[in-house]
């Protein structure tokens, strides 16, 4: 919308006001046929117009520009970066912000699936006793040694940064909503997952529950105690 018509619009706006105002004035309400004074409605719009034209175009942007939509509690999400950057910008605290990491550096080339997907397992591991019980411990878990921690980004001897905003702000956005949201239906309870290049040999141990982008993920197999 061009600021000429945005101006058209807070004019609209001004006038319905104008109206409703002068539709209740005293001796008007009993009586809804009646005629709005011609003098006092064209100084009142002569008035709301020199308003509207000293407003400042950032001042006038802001009254016409959409509201972004909210952080979506049990709403529908979609998977897709157009969807994405339609939510309010993102913010969160420690936790927030090592989820946002871990997406960015185990998962950025992925679709918005993908990245979803990963998200799920780290917060399906924050859930489970068999791991630790916050995010930032989750992915930085591992023994200090080379190659020997869960998420390789930590421990793969290079120095990770983050160079690609646009992905990064991708990122934030995946993890914001996976906290936010009630449900994680894509790993069906997954906590482990590795890359479809790959066939390690822990994997046959478990079960596969998906395969999402360049992963395939797993969920421990439920035993049942014989009698």
């Amino acid at each position: 919308m061009g600021f000429g018509a945005s101006r058209t619009a807070v004019m609209s706006i001004c006038i319905g006001l104008a109206l409703q105002v002068f539709a209740l004035q005293p001796g008007m309400a009993s009586d809804r046929s009646a005629a709005v004074p011609s003098v006092q409605l064209e100084a009142a719009l002569r008035h709301e117009n020199a308003m509207v034209s000293a407003m400042p175009l950032s001042r006038v942007a802001v009254l016409t520009s959409p509201r972004p939509e909210e952080r979506p509690k049990g709403s529908k999400v979609r998977y897709s970066g157009r969807w994405l950057r339609s939510l309010a910008k993102p913010t969160g605290g420690k936790q927030w912000a090592c989820l946002a990491e871990a997406i960015y550096f185990e998962a950025r080339g992925e679709p918005v699936e993908g990245q979803f997907a990963v998200a799920e397992v780290i917060l399906n591991r924050v859930d489970s006793p068999k791991f630790p019980n916050s995010i930032c411990k989750v992915v930085r878990q591992g023994t200090g040694r080379k190659h020997a921690c869960q998420f390789s980004y930590n421990c793969d001897g290079k120095l990770e940064y983050i160079a690609n905003g646009s992905a990064y702000d991708k990122a934030k956005r995946v993890a914001r909503v996976s906290m936010d949201r009630k449900t994680r239906p894509l790993t069906k309870g997954a906590t482990f997952y590795h890359a479809t290049f790959i066939s390690p040999s822990w994997a046959r141990s478990f079960q596969h529950v998906a395969t999402i982008g360049v992963h395939k993920f797993y969920k421990p197999v439920r035993r049942v105690a014989e009698k």
